[in-house]
């Protein structure tokens, strides 16, 4: 029982095996062209089920809460890409250039949606509000994380990004994200009681994704390229990010004078990356590169904050049940 908890989940365990058959047996030639049109496919249907899936009387419920989601954007789009750029020359060296860039890109992503809001909800936490600002992460990143890349990666000597990856940034993930927001009338609740089944969705189409970027990475030499070595030294890399966010995350919360629901909201929704964004980003931006390199920080990430996050959320909810007392008249109290 002790154990289980720092095994890994179903999803990561079949990323590792997809990483795995990507090694031994990588598609190429027309099977990889048939890959890219299902992958494409798959992405497009995701972010309509996201899109049908977002609760609008949720994210009302939590959306005055202002300066919580100014906090947990801040920390996303802003604390993360520094870190990133001022880590760069303690940690670099513990890489190469391109799992750099990688990381770089990794700094640039949205907040996850599902986990955000589960480890706020076992911590005990402000759940309204971690509804809306994951969801208010989600929608921005697809604007904001093109942008920032062009930023990041031109400062990394990668060079900018075209206006042409906003625009199919808008046209694969957008568009649909929109539809599935129109089609929410008819198909809301038909998607909230098969949420399980179409999980199955989120993670296939990561799997595919994953597979063939790392089908063209495995036959362009990936792993000729990265010793032990150099993947000792990410995860280092990745431990250093993660620990650094927590911490400001954690103390800056409580600098801003947050109650302690609204600091597990600001912990969890602000120190996540998510990779189901991360990944068809990636594709969209860096179309006809080689992707193994970049989406690999993403997911080693991705489960070390899924580990760290989940003795977090342990630890708060272990915490005792805070009695809060409104004054009603000369001295009476309400408890609630």
């Amino acid at each position: 029982m002790f154990l289980r908890r720092f095994l890994p989940d179903r999803f990561t365990c079949a990323l590792i095996v997809t990483v795995a058959l990507a090694s031994v047996l990588p598609c190429r030639g027309v099977a990889a062209g048939v890959f890219e049109v299902f992958t494409d496919a798959a992405i497009a249907l995701l972010f309509f089920l996201h899109g049908a899936k977002l609760s609008r009387e949720a994210v009302v419920a939590g959306a005055t809460h202002w300066r919580l989601h100014l906090t947990v954007l801040a920390s996303t789009f802003v604390l993360f890409p520094v870190l990133g750029l001022l880590l760069r020359p303690v940690l670099s060296p513990l890489v190469t250039p391109a799992l750099y860039a990688g990381v770089l890109f990794l700094c640039t992503l949205p907040s996850t949606v599902q986990s955000s809001i589960a480890f706020t909800s076992m911590a005990r936490g402000n759940v309204p509000a971690a509804i809306c600002a994951a969801s208010a992460s989600s929608m921005l990143g697809i604007f904001v994380t093109p942008m920032l890349v062009g930023v990041m990666l031109e400062s990394h000597g990668q060079g900018a990004m075209s206006w042409s990856s906003v625009g199919t940034i808008v046209l694969q993930l957008l568009v649909p994200f929109v539809a599935g927001q129109v089609a929410q009338r008819w198909i809301g609740g038909w998607v909230q009681r098969k949420r399980i089944v179409l999980s199955y969705v989120d993670q296939g189409s990561i799997l595919l994704v994953v597979y063939t970027a790392f089908s063209a990475a495995v036959l362009q030499g990936l792993w000729k390229q990265l010793p032990l070595s150099v993947l000792g030294g990410l995860l280092v890399v990745n431990a250093v990010l993660l620990a650094v966010a927590l911490l400001i995350t954690r103390y800056g919360a409580r600098a801003l004078g947050f109650d302690r629901e609204d600091e597990i909201t600001i912990v969890f929704c602000g120190s996540k990356k998510s990779l189901a964004s991360g990944v068809p980003i990636a594709k969209v931006l860096f179309a006809g590169h080689p992707l193994g390199t970049l989406v690999l920080p993403i997911m080693l990430f991705h489960q070390m904050q899924l580990m760290t996050c989940a003795v977090l959320a342990r630890r708060y909810a272990a915490r005792p049940v805070e009695l809060k007392c409104d004054v009603v008249e000369e001295g009476a109290q309400v408890v609630r």
